[in-house]
């Protein structure tokens, strides 16, 4: 499974990175999330456990959090859940408008038979609509924000 979402947020680059980054953050500015509770935590290496909703059936998972700096990149490994083994890369480019906030999800299902049908559940339905969800409401914080340091 491979599932691409992306958005052009208005904002300065190293503001979009770093609340992307700031996990403690997300359930404040992302509805949608119920919370993200630390397992471990460091400057660039987090173990959390993470947990939203997706039309209100709740979901969660634990994942290891990699903020890259140097490349400017956000990097998850889900390690439990339905979603084990998943690779996540966040990266962030300059655009003509803003930062293209590009989020890409990898995932090998461990059943191949049952590969096409994860795909529509977990693949359409979770993770693409949480990931949206995720840029939208990132997008109309970090855009509000932005607006306000520049007036």
């Amino acid at each position: 499974m491979h599932k691409t979402n992306s958005i052009i947020i208005c904002a300065p680059k190293m503001m979009v990175f770093e609340t992307a980054a700031n996990l403690e953050l997300w359930p404040q500015i992302l509805p949608h999330y119920r919370y993200v509770r630390y397992l471990e935590r460091n400057s660039d290496r987090n173990l959390v456990v993470m947990a939203a909703t997706r039309s209100g059936i709740p979901i969660s998972w634990t994942s290891e959090q990699i903020i890259d700096r140097d490349r400017l990149e956000i990097r998850f490994h889900h390690l439990k859940a339905f979603t084990k083994g998943m690779r996540v890369v966040w990266t962030f480019q300059d655009a003509p408008n803003g930062v293209l906030v590009e989020i890409k999800h990898d995932l090998a299902f461990r059943v191949n038979s049952l590969a096409p049908i994860a795909d529509k559940i977990i693949g359409d339905f979770f993770i693409y609509n949480v990931a949206n969800k995720t840029l939208h409401c990132m997008k109309s914080y970090l855009e509000g924000r932005a607006s306000k340091v520049n007036a």
